[in-house]
């Protein structure tokens, strides 16, 4: 069919030579017909980076090959690759693993089956018991730090995780995998890592901090294997301390505009404030604080009396806290390790004998581990959810010749709106961008 006949004209043969460039960017010339279209391309894949990178370009000092940066040293690369954080955790677990064997070889495996078969349901029931409690305010305590951050966690949830951190640290090598997890996945489902971390980094502090604190009022006042150095390195501490204070108060006073790192510090600090010490969330947080400390002492001495210890508690209270402070090395297998090298030791200075303080490690290392045990069940009821889940929003497979209601009320819907065929025939030879509506003409309006 001519073009006449259709009422179009033809298009010029250099129309598409002319075209504008689809691209955003400044518009190149126009080109004119039998211009020579000869260009210097780049390769394909190339960009500038990997022509900088190519040893045969030259720099603008001077000529030849640019030189190839040194390699560094073997010494240098082996602390590199200790320094690195797989390096570390595997150096920990070792640690853990090297302590153990000390103790095994020094004082035998007997002591340790020993500790184990003075285990019994009593026992056990007991140590439920106190972990529910301690995994209770310890949640709390995380929701109270996460409610200052300004970040959504209810106390329900917060227990289940807890429940579930507490087993992967005792079953995983370091001890710290589980809180990792829990703050990785809360920051996740809220929108915010950053602040998930941030919150479960300060419920952990509060938690050093207020065994820090009952362990200098403890160790300094009752009797201990450590009670001499203790007073002795007490006064040297409280003076370092109030030196270093003294120290950044000066620098933040004579400075006169705070840096990037000090704004980013400033901010951490009100965080930490709001989180910790707020009149808001700072009873709480003590509150729950001291009592986890309590239930973790209550678990030492059911460990000591399940062991055969009759010491009385203002005898295992020092010892507790020396093991307490020792399971916060990161040189351990899931909490064992330094607990079981510093209880042997201290149950030893305290003249109750190296072997009974191991057996009380041990003991308590197997309460800890059966406290935990929740988590186990919070971990595999989540993993069949997620199961459930997946297998519930995947829609299946309609056999040969089956529609699905669904289908068909969509077929017939779009069957009812579709346009006629005499509007697709207009749209394909329309040269604007818009559709025409049936029934009405075009306008500019429309256009």
């Amino acid at each position: 069919m001519s073009p006449q006949a259709t009422g179009t004209r033809p298009r010029p043969a250099f129309a598409e030579s002319t075209r504008l460039p689809e691209t955003g960017g400044d518009r190149g010339p126009i080109e004119e017909p039998g211009a020579s279209a000869t260009a210097v391309a780049e390769p394909s894949g190339s960009t500038a980076d990997d022509f900088e990178a190519s040893p045969s370009v030259t720099d603008a000092e001077g000529p030849g090959p640019r030189a190839a940066s040194p390699s560094p040293g073997p010494v240098r690369a082996v602390l590199a690759r200790i320094g690195s954080r797989k390096a570390r955790t595997h150096l920990g677990t070792l640690a853990g693993v090297a302590i153990l064997g000390v103790l095994f070889w020094r004082l035998g495996t007997g002591v340790f089956l020993d500790g184990l078969r003075r285990i019994d349901a009593g026992a056990l029931l007991l140590a439920l018991g106190i972990g529910l409690v301690t995994t209770v305010c310890s949640a709390w305590r995380w929701a109270l730090v996460a409610r200052g951050l300004r970040i959504r966690l209810p106390l329900g949830p917060a227990v289940a995780d807890y429940y579930r951190a507490l087993f992967l640290n005792a079953a995983l090598p370091g001890g710290i995998l589980g809180d990792v997890h829990r703050a990785v996945r809360h920051g996740q489902s809220e929108g915010d890592v950053r602040r998930g971390v941030k919150a479960v980094v300060l419920e952990r502090a509060a938690g050093q901090l207020a065994l820090f604190a009952a362990g200098a009022v403890i160790l300094l006042t009752m009797p201990s294997p450590v009670l001499a150095e203790a007073r002795h390195v007490a006064p040297l501490a409280v003076l370092a301390a109030l030196g270093a204070l003294a120290v950044v108060l000066a620098l933040r006073m004579n400075r006169a505009s705070p840096s990037r790192r000090g704004r980013a510090l400033r901010g951490t600090l009100a965080e930490a404030r709001e989180g910790l010490v707020s009149r808001r969330n700072g009873p709480g947080v003590i509150v729950s604080s001291v009592v986890v400390l309590a239930g973790y002492v209550a678990m030492f001495v059911l460990a000591a009396r399940v062991a055969g210890v009759a010491a009385s508690v203002a005898v295992l209270m020092p010892l507790a806290v020396l093991a307490l402070l020792a399971m916060g090395l990161p040189l351990n297998v899931g909490g064992w390790g330094p607990r079981e090298g510093v209880t042997a030791w201290a149950f030893g200075a305290a003249g109750l004998g190296a072997g009974r303080g191991l057996a009380v490690a041990v003991v308590y290392g197997v309460l800890s581990l059966v406290a935990s045990l929740p988590g186990l069940v919070v971990l595999v009821a989540r993993w069949y959810a997620g199961l459930r889940a997946e297998s519930g929003s995947a829609a299946p497979d309609p056999g040969p010749g089956h529609a699905p209601g669904r289908d068909y009320a969509s077929e017939v819907s779009n069957e009812k709106y579709a346009p006629k065929e005499s509007a697709r025939l207009a749209r394909s030879s329309f040269p604007f961008s818009a559709e025409p509506s049936e029934g009405r003409p075009m306008t500019p309006e429309s256009v």
